[in-house]
């Protein structure tokens, strides 16, 4: 394949920095941590990462609040650290994609301060959707819009003169205001930021809420005004998915183009894309915008045939359909894990949902495009759901006080090593603690004793990316739907190479006769169990 397309059927797996492995003892994961992991990751096979955001940060979302994108918060280490692991990644043959957050920043920043300082209708209010309220004092705010983490997408500031003034606009916390990117100067900024990372070798971007950015230029109120909040979602059709957003893509791809032109070396845009439809989502994966985003609806799709194959026949027909191909991911740092989402597991990972997971993953793995892993997903790692009250720190809960759909389950310290919290994420002395607590049962899960283990989701996923990586049938391509019985799904790619997944619960006639390259539990030949899925290359 040209290694100018080395994306279109990459396999990137996501540090969430904060989580990953500490070397300073603080019970905080930082980035020399992360260097230290990456043999770990050459070892399973990926090629390439994304971090999660690591810059100079107050930390009410835990770096998605931006207070300076140019550096590195002090927590996780310097640039100097950064350039080393940016270094140690490219010998070992792994891209590092970094987390840029263009639709908001942190009310640190400061510009925000200085639009703070400022006078109404100033230059400096003018990068931000400073506004005034409604009402005869302008005590009511702007427009009816709930910001997605709960509470008003408004907050009215007290001006010089100690008298209330005018709104601003954030569409998830109040420390996240919303850039306003109709100002120049804004993209202008932002330019500056992806050649600051480029120049010091990044090989591309996730971007966070990239249908986000432009709002209705009117701000008017909306007809369900609440829809982000209870969905947690990017629904509200007058704040997100606005028509002038794909204009910085096509700026952005530029920026990369230009850089690939210098050396050959293409550096990736892939987008946190949520929006209505498959056919809305092909739209920023067209030949001059993103490269790739995230198809998020096999990540929903409930345990179910008919529901995974709608959702990949769509993706198919309407993102392939444009030139690029779909990005697949069934876990991330703000979704319940698979291993929970698809059952209750038992604490050592034999439960139903454990094995639905890992079948959902060698399905994944045999679809046509690129896929993202979740760290920790590698290890069958269940949702942590009984954290208590006064150890959690999403925004969501604090803004809440409601549990429903919170994240800190999914982010969890990884456990390497032991049979003891901290597990070896922590170089500290024994009594360190990670940032949030490790369960007694996550001992059933460390690194060291997956890769003992052959039988271990950690060699589902090794073997799955190497036969990826050695297969011609897998990676980019297309898929052939084969005819099965209700509950089974199984497809066809190449000439040869079958994949079939068991939804239901009991035994069913395998699609392919012998034993099977590679199965998510244990086959019989000539039999697919239950909650299974297995490869097979069909010589018939």
């Amino acid at each position: 394949m040209n290694r100018h397309h080395w994306w279109r059927d990459a396999v990137i797996y996501q540090v969430y920095v904060r989580s990953f492995l500490d070397s300073t003892g603080d019970g905080i994961g930082d980035l020399a941590g992360v260097r230290a992991g990456l043999p770990y990751l050459r070892k399973l096979g990926v090629d390439g990462i994304w971090l999660s955001p690591f810059y100079p940060s107050p930390q009410h979302d835990h770096g998605y609040d931006v207070a300076d994108y140019r550096d590195v918060d002090p927590v996780y280490g310097d640039l100097d650290e950064f350039d080393r692991l940016v270094t140690a990644a490219h010998r070992l043959g792994i891209r590092v994609l970094l987390d840029i957050v263009p639709n908001h920043c942190s009310s640190g920043h400061p510009w925000f301060r200085e639009a703070l300082a400022a006078a109404p209708g100033s230059p400096e209010r003018a990068r931000f959707h400073f506004v005034d309220g409604r009402g005869p004092d302008g005590s009511e705010p702007p427009n009816n819009w709930h910001a997605m983490f709960g509470g008003p997408a408004w907050t009215r500031v007290t001006e010089a003169d100690g008298r209330p003034g005018q709104w601003y606009l954030h569409m998830f916390t109040p420390e996240q205001p919303d850039w306003n990117w109709r100002n120049p100067e804004v993209a202008a900024e932002f330019d500056q930021v992806l050649r600051f990372w480029l120049d010091r070798g990044v090989d591309g971007f996730r971007i966070d809420v990239a249908a986000g950015l432009f709002k209705h230029p009117e701000l008017p109120d909306s007809p369900d005004p609440e829809a982000d909040a209870r969905t947690r979602d990017s629904v509200n059709p007058l704040a997100w998915n606005q028509p002038e957003v794909h204009d910085v893509w096509r700026h952005w791809r530029a920026v990369c183009e230009e850089y690939t032109a210098r050396d050959g070396r293409e550096r990736l845009l892939v987008g946190e894309v949520s929006v209505p439809s498959a056919r809305e989502h092909a739209k920023y994966v067209r030949p001059d915008e993103l490269h790739q985003a995230f198809f998020f609806d096999l990540l929903g799709a409930p345990w179910d045939a008919d529901a995974f194959r709608k959702v990949i026949s769509e993706a198919m027909q309407d993102i392939a359909g444009t030139g690029s191909t779909v990005t697949w991911v069934l876990n991330n740092h703000d979704q319940v894990r698979t291993v929970t989402r698809y059952g209750e597991p038992a604490p050592e990972g034999s439960g139903l949902g454990a094995a639905r997971a890992r079948a959902a993953a060698l399905l994944m793995l045999a679809l046509p495009g690129a896929a993202y892993i979740y760290q920790g997903e590698e290890l069958g790692l269940p949702e942590v759901v009984d954290l208590p009250d006064d150890v959690l720190t999403d925004p969501i809960f604090r803004r809440t006080g409601s549990r429903a759909r919170i994240r800190d389950g999914c982010r969890v310290p990884l456990p390497w090593s032991g049979q003891a919290s901290p597990f070896g994420f922590t170089s500290g002395a024994e009594s360190a603690k990670p940032w949030l607590p490790q369960p007694e049962y996550f001992a059933e899960y460390a690194t060291h004793r997956a890769l003992a283990d052959t039988r271990s989701s950690w060699h589902l996923y090794r073997d799955g990316l190497q036969l990826r990586s050695a297969l011609h049938q897998l990676g980019e391509g297309t898929l052939r739907w084969l005819d099965t019985q209700p509950g089974v799904l199984a497809f066809a790619r190449g000439d040869d190479l079958v994949c079939a997944v068991n939804f239901g619960t009991a035994p069913v006639p395998a699609p392919v006769a012998g034993t099977p390259l590679l199965a998510s539990g244990p086959c019989r030949p000539g039999e697919l169990p239950g909650s299974t899925a297995a490869w097979w290359i069909d010589g018939s």
